[in-house]
């Protein structure tokens, strides 16, 4: 789509975006989430902001990545990838608080070639409710 083609599309709102970008991957619940992760198959990687975290506490193991630094922690070709990003079929499974910041950033993902990002279905907060392994936040 050319920049003239772009500038003509018609304005959405955050919720019609939302359900788009959705439209494009499978989302995933907590417990098949957790399930994946223990299991070897995906990587977690929480995107909250800091006073998150100390409050509501990580989820042990979990990959922390500030939001405006994912796509160059993750892209496997980049100079500022971490460990972790090795591969383009790397399952990553991106949570904020909610699950709303996490499946712009798993669409996000996608564009970068991580064809299996995906994001929690109603993020950390489902997570902790469904009773899977929470620890305090750093103080």
């Amino acid at each position: 789509m050319s920049a003239t083609e772009k500038s003509q599309e018609r304005p959405v709102g955050i919720d019609a975006l939302l359900e788009r970008v959705r439209a494009g991957y499978q989302r995933i619940e907590p417990r098949d989430a957790y399930e994946a992760f223990e299991g070897g198959d995906a990587l977690l990687v929480d995107i909250r902001y800091a006073a998150l975290r100390e409050r509501d506490g990580l989820i042990p193991g979990a990959l922390v990545v500030e939001r405006n630094e994912l796509e160059w922690r993750l892209d496997p070709q980049g100079s500022h990838r971490v460990p972790e990003a090795t591969s383009h079929d790397l399952r990553v499974v991106v949570l904020c608080n909610e699950g709303y910041a996490s499946s712009l950033a798993a669409e996000s993902l996608h564009r970068l070639g991580l064809h299996r990002a995906t994001d929690l279905v109603g993020g950390f907060q489902a997570w902790r409710a469904a009773g899977l392994p929470v620890t305090p936040g750093p103080s």
